[in-house]
């Protein structure tokens, strides 16, 4: 199971820790990825989905 949107694919991205004395270690940002129950078609199935594509209306949720 992947951490990625099935609608606009946004994921992870990665970058660097830096600290005080300017050390940079790596580390990752997971996408706020939410599974939900949608509307595919007139079925009904789970799909993982990132919040904004949720609050912008890309997704029909089922009831």
């Amino acid at each position: 199971m992947s951490r990625k949107c099935e609608i606009c694919g946004k994921g992870q991205v990665s970058g660097n820790n830096v600290s005080h004395s300017n050390r940079h270690t790596r580390r990752k940002w997971n996408a706020n990825i939410q599974t939900v129950r949608i509307d595919d078609n007139g079925t009904v199935r789970k799909a993982k989905v990132c919040t904004q594509c949720l609050r912008s209306g890309k997704v029909n949720r089922a009831i």
